[in-house]
Order: C-alpha cells, then sequence, then structure tokens
C-alpha cells in the first residue's frame, strides 16, 4: 500500500509539472519573428558570459539573482523548478532541471510550440526574445529557436491578401 501511495503523489508531481509545461508554452509561443538578425551581431553588450567566463549554475535563485529579479517559485517538482520574475526590464520564466536528459525533454516537448528561448546547461529562461538578448550576457547560454509544428495561422483581417 505505501508503494501504491508513493505512486499517487509521483502522479501528481508529474500532472502539475505537465500542466505547467502547458501554460508556459502557451504564454511564450507568441514571441515568433522578432530580432531575428540581433543574434549574429556581436558587441561589448552582446557577449556571452561564457566567453566572460560566467556560468549561470542550475538553481533558479542562483539565476534570478545573476539577471537582478526576486523570484516567485512555481512549480516545485522531481522533474524541474519554475519561478516567474517580474521586473522592469520584463517578465521572463526561469526552469531549471536536475538531469540534462530532463532539460531535452522539455525542449521537444516545447518544439510543438515553437518560440525562442535561453538554454543553458541543466536551465531554460523563457521570455521575448528581445529580453532573452539582454539576459545572456548576465546568464550565459545560447538562444535558441525551436519550431512549432500544425498548421499556419490564417491571415487576419488586417493582413494584406496575396494572389
Amino acid at each position: 500500500m505505501q508503494s501504491h501511495r508513493g505512486s499517487i503523489a509521483r502522479s501528481a508531481r508529474v500532472a502539475t509539472a505537465t500542466g505547467s509545461l502547458t501554460l508556459l508554452l502557451l504564454t511564450t509561443a507568441c514571441g515568433g519573428g522578432e530580432d531575428r538578425g540581433s543574434a549574429a551581431q556581436s558587441g561589448p553588450t552582446n557577449v556571452a558570459a561564457t566567453v566572460a567566463g560566467v556560468v549561470a549554475p542550475a538553481k533558479v535563485e542562483v539565476i534570478a539573482d545573476l539577471t537582478g529579479c526576486k523570484v516567485k517559485i512555481r512549480t516545485e517538482a522531481d522533474e524541474l523548478r519554475e519561478g516567474v520574475c517580474h521586473t522592469g526590464k520584463g517578465d521572463y520564466l526561469i526552469t531549471t532541471f536536475p538531469q540534462e536528459k530532463l532539460k531535452l525533454t522539455w525542449l521537444d516537448a516545447a518544439a510543438v510550440y515553437g518560440g525562442k528561448y535561453l538554454v543553458g546547461t541543466r536551465w531554460v529562461v523563457s521570455a521575448k526574445p528581445a529580453l532573452l538578448e539582454r539576459l545572456r550576457p548576465q546568464l550565459g547560454g545560447k538562444i535558441q529557436e525551436l519550431r512549432g509544428t500544425g498548421p499556419t495561422p490564417a491571415p487576419s483581417a488586417s493582413s494584406p491578401r496575396v494572389p
């Protein structure tokens, strides 16, 4: 009976993490297309933190501190920890993983929705692309664009029609 209770608790944690992932992906999926050329630019303000010898560890609170944020932990599960930052620069989500393979699984799931993410060893930051560019010098990591799958959105009434 003891193992059955543990199994139920673990299932509840997985369901919470999955729900949080779905919510995160739905809220960050609209970040497509902006700042396409900015990742290729190089300058003193766009130098990766790894070049400067700084690498953010995979702990939500430490990553948040590096960005000047007082984080609010939103998800605490065996598979991931997730914290929300609300700052003057913008809002973002920090997700950390106890193992690299769990991060890769999370990114595979996120690929369905597309968008850009700042990705490091055992951590991911989700935000608008312009904010990811500003956080990259402080955290290191790489900006990855994930391609969404599924149908393309229908043209809106304000978009020009192409014959």
